[in-house]
């Protein structure tokens, strides 16, 4: 069991990285907006997979309170690019 976990935390970190790197990267800014979807998806899966390794029932709190929080931005941004993204008044 311990060696699937360490297998899962080292993919999510690698997975991490590289929406990182497609967050300063990312060419425009729904590209952007996506990887930092994808980034805050990855750490409520890293919560989660520590709160199995750990039997500890309150980190599966934080990784719902992250989720939500997670929706509730991704729906912020979606709302502002339909509006016009950032505008020059």
């Amino acid at each position: 069991m311990d060696i699937v976990i360490g297998i899962t935390l080292a993919l999510m970190t690698l997975a991490m990285c590289l929406a990182f790197v497609r967050l300063v990267k990312g060419p425009t800014l729904p590209d952007r907006v996506v990887a930092l979807e994808l980034f805050s998806t990855l750490i409520v899966g890293v919560i989660g997979v520590i709160a199995i390794m750990t039997d500890v029932a309150s980190f599966l709190d934080v990784t719902i309170v992250m989720a939500l929080m997670a929706f509730l931005a991704s729906i912020g941004f979606a709302r502002f690019l339909e509006r016009g993204g950032p505008q020059d008044d």
